[in-house]
């Protein structure tokens, strides 16, 4: 496990653009937190990292942004699934096994469907260390 410590969204940017490096065809990032902790901070430096450089803002109603990169980068919102029945989320198996990066806000709403190998990013806020501080959990 790696701690990533943050004052700033775009320091969150940053540390998400070093570890976007880990990153290949096929990966798959889950990511926890709180509402406003910096999930989609967090994936706009992946998507940057592949050389996405236009708006990245959370799927919240349409459930995916699809980001043209060198590889594509698929941001997923899953805050409103809420029944990890087969059909309901049959749909996301072309993404999750396909050759983009996918990057999943709320993953735990799906964690039953994600692969074995998926790398999950816990953010999380600690407001006695700064109203921006953020400890970012990698494993």
């Amino acid at each position: 496990m790696q701690i990533i410590r943050s004052n700033s969204a775009v320091e969150t940017a940053a540390a998400a653009k070093e570890f976007a490096k880990t990153l290949s065809p096929g990966s798959v990032v889950a990511l926890t937190g709180d509402l406003g902790a910096g999930k989609t901070a967090f994936a706009k430096g992946v998507a940057a990292a592949f050389g996405f450089d236009g708006d990245v803002v959370s799927p919240t109603y349409t459930l995916v942004n699809e980001y043209d990169c060198d590889i594509p980068v698929y941001h997923f919102d899953v805050y409103r699934i809420e029944n990890v029945s087969e059909s309901e989320t049959q749909w996301l198996d072309e993404y999750l096994f396909g050759d983009g990066i996918c990057l999943i806000e709320w993953a735990d709403n799906i964690k039953e469907i994600l692969p074995d190998d998926t790398a999950w990013v816990e953010i999380t806020r600690v407001p006695e260390q700064g109203e921006e501080y953020r400890e970012i959990k990698i494993c």
